[in-house]
């Protein structure tokens, strides 16, 4: 496998355990675990309704990544007629690697990106409001564009991929790797502390600071024809 790719699966194991289920799981809760008293028997539309919104988030990971894998394209198009290559893998893999420092706990934090979602919110309540059991997956779609630090670092590493194809599976299996956590919040793993959390969260950062590595040396190593 891509180790890119390895990384950013990475990258959404240790995150949604350590970062999802504490910024999305109190979501979870509120849009997809209220099961009408009709229909369904109540732990088959649970998880119907876990799996729409996951599959409506990753829906919308997944098209966001391979927009900004079809930009860094264009970009290296342009870095090649001017004699330079891989410009955005370089870009995003500093850029990465800054962002896994905060994510990290190393240097400042990503929390000012995640402060500004009441937009987002607006919109998932009015999807909210309909009746339908299909509602939950464009909840997900909706709510897969919340501001998150650990998200738009994904999204960074899809442009420095170069690619719409690569970009796109880059952040698809970032959002497969969340996966996890959040079909399984509300049951063993509400129990996790806020420090464990805390700490697996940290524990992501230092993937992101090495897929940013990742990206910079195979920047400079294209550039440099090596």
């Amino acid at each position: 496998m891509e180790p890119g790719y390895l990384l950013a699966f990475t990258t959404g194991i240790l995150g949604g355990f350590g970062h999802c289920i504490g910024m999305c799981g109190p979501l979870v809760a509120s849009y997809t675990l209220a099961v009408p008293a009709q229909g369904a028997r109540p732990v088959v539309a649970t998880i119907s309704s876990h799996l729409l919104y996951n599959l409506g988030r990753i829906t919308t990971y997944g098209l966001i990544g391979a927009v900004m894998g079809l930009s860094g394209t264009f970009v290296n198009v342009a870095g090649r007629l001017a004699g330079s290559q891989n410009i955005v893998a370089v870009a995003a893999g500093v850029m990465m690697i800054l962002m896994g420092l905060d994510i990290a706990g190393i240097r400042g934090g990503t929390s000012w990106i995640e402060r500004h979602n009441s937009s987002v919110l607006r919109l998932a309540q009015r999807a909210g409001a309909s009746q339908s059991w299909l509602r939950y997956y464009p909840l997900g779609l909706i709510l897969g564009l919340l501001p998150c630090g650990l998200s738009y670092t994904v999204f960074i590493a899809s442009a420095g991929t170069g690619g719409l194809f690569p970009g796109m599976v880059t952040a698809l299996l970032f959002g497969l790797g969340t996966l996890p956590a959040l079909l399984l919040f509300g049951t063993v793993i509400s129990s996790l502390s806020a420090s464990l959390r805390g700490a697996i969260y940290r524990a992501s950062g230092i993937v992101v600071i090495f897929m940013g590595i990742y990206f910079l040396f195979r920047g400079i190593r294209t550039y440099a024809g090596l």
